[in-house]
């Protein structure tokens, strides 16, 4: 059985379903904080928290749980920076609880939900695993720390984990049972398709002055399905009983003007625009790439075309808007 922490949110919810299909026994833990409750429509849901260390030991005694894939964060860049306690505290210190319980239990396989923004602003890009990490916010710090701990983890006893660093994820599930859905939404282009839906009258450009082509910062997106694969594929590196780090991009850049009139093609609305100041902690170019991914874990995106993944998003997004999940 896979236990995955924090199923019921974005990313974890799709894995869940890609699992699912590949006939995967889950168990879902999420505190709902976030998550959603309607995402769980496969495998065995408990609503609990990871700073419940008695609930944590009771689900490792009462489940025959092989591998544990850790998805329960806080992801906001702009929050950590004004609140960091609070992701310090909910992303370091709630994970050790949950190495802690896979200890005493004899459970030694970890899937880590990572991200790019661990690398803080890139010295240069295509960024590779192996391009030096110098986290800008206490999100991308608290990531970076787990990371630490997964080595030291790994080194000492008898533990393995793969540690997947996410680029964008965007877009759905194409057959729409799940996407993305966060409240307050914080994310580029779910924000540009509730202005498009008419849920918000503008989109905010927050700096025009960065080194890119047209002035705006440039993003690397992945599809969550494509990312769902990628831990279905780590699941079978841990078998063999190997720990690694990998990227999770598609190796191209988008600048958040393009992603608007891509938007604005795949919708047919206008979108308007407003431009403002930079927010700190965006990196003006953040690229990836996944060759290693490729080479070790045999993992080709199916969704290389921001088109492709701008439509899957904009069915979801209707779909949320127009009905009663």
């Amino acid at each position: 059985m896979i236990f995955i922490v924090g199923g019921a949110g974005y990313i974890g919810s799709h894995v869940n379903k890609f699992l699912s299909k590949k006939g995967y026994k889950t168990l879902i833990l999420d505190n709902l904080s976030k998550g959603h409750e309607e995402f769980v429509k496969w495998g065995e849901f408990i609503k609990g928290d990871l700073k419940d260390k008695r609930l944590l030991d009771k689900i490792f005694k009462e489940y025959n749980i092989t591998t544990v894939m850790h998805f329960a964060a806080l992801t906001d860049v702009r929050e950590s920076i004004k609140d960091p306690g609070s992701y310090y505290r909910n992303n370091v210190k709630n994970t050790l609880n949950l190495l802690d319980a896979m200890q005493k239990n004899n459970i030694n396989r970890f899937i880590f939900s990572s991200t790019c923004a661990v690398y803080g602003d890139p010295i240069e890009t295509p960024i590779t695993e192996d391009h030096p990490c110098n986290p800008i916010s206490p999100y991308g710090r608290s990531k970076l720390m787990i990371e630490k701990i997964l080595e030291d983890y790994s080194n000492a006893y008898d533990f393995n984990y793969v540690s997947l660093r996410y680029f964008n994820a965007a877009g759905a599930d194409p057959q729409t049972e799940i996407g993305e859905w966060h409240e307050p939404e914080t994310h580029l282009i779910p924000i540009i398709l509730d202005v498009a839906i008419g849920k918000r009258e503008n989109v905010q450009i927050f700096g025009t002055d960065y080194p890119t082509p047209n002035g705006t910062c440039i993003r690397d997106y992945i599809h969550v399905m494509d990312l769902a694969d990628a831990h279905y594929k780590a699941l079978k590196l841990l078998e063999e009983d190997k720990s690694e780090i990998f990227n999770l991009g598609n190796g191209d850049g988008f600048s958040v003007k393009e992603i608007i009139e891509t938007c604005r093609e795949v919708t047919g609305e206008e979108i308007p625009t407003i431009e403002s100041d930079r927010r700190p902690g965006d990196p003006p170019i953040l690229i990836g790439s996944s060759k290693k991914a490729k080479r070790i874990l045999r993992w080709e995106p199916e969704f290389s075309d921001i088109k492709d993944i701008i439509e899957t998003a904009w069915e979801w997004h209707q779909k949320l808007n127009n009905e009663i999940i």
